[in-house]
């Protein structure tokens, strides 16, 4: 089961990557009206919420630049424009990330994980848990980042 997870997120961080193609540093960072946030923003809030959920519930380091957690974290909102470099970086580490997890979790690294409750009222009680429903979670920023892309094109 695992395996299809991080194939699964693994196809939608692929999808993520194409469609910031060919998309201006503007076009990124647009924030149209009637939404909260941009396509970099939640590229952003996608990379966070995995490492937080994976590596900080499990009590280990996250895997990207902590400085990044309160730029796209829930409840956070795009408060400065991300530049060309910026957005590079982040859709860099859209596959990396995810392969380094799952070589994590393959090492088994995840012996521990401290219970949480999402938004949406589902309990995690194991890194298996986060996986899944981190899976759920960059299903519904595709859509998101879809729509943006419709919108900014």
């Amino acid at each position: 089961m695992t395996d299809k997870i991080f194939e699964t997120v693994l196809f939608n961080r692929k999808t993520m990557v194409s469609l910031l193609d060919n998309l201006t540093e503007e076009q990124v960072n647009f924030i149209p009206e009637n939404f909260n946030n941009s396509i970099l923003w939640n590229i952003g809030h996608v990379l966070v919420t995995e490492q937080l959920l994976v590596y900080k519930l499990s009590g280990l380091p996250l895997k990207i630049d902590e400085n990044l957690v309160p730029l796209f974290a829930k409840g956070s909102k795009p408060e400065i424009k991300g530049s060309t470099e910026q957005i590079e970086m982040v859709k860099n580490l859209l596959e990396g990330t995810v392969l380094k997890t799952r070589q994590d979790y393959k090492d088994k690294l995840f012996k521990k994980y401290q219970n949480y409750t999402t938004s949406t009222g589902i309990v995690l009680n194991n890194v298996d848990d986060a996986l899944l429903f981190n899976c759920f979670h960059e299903g519904i920023h595709l859509g998101v980042l879809r729509s943006l892309k419709k919108l900014v094109s």
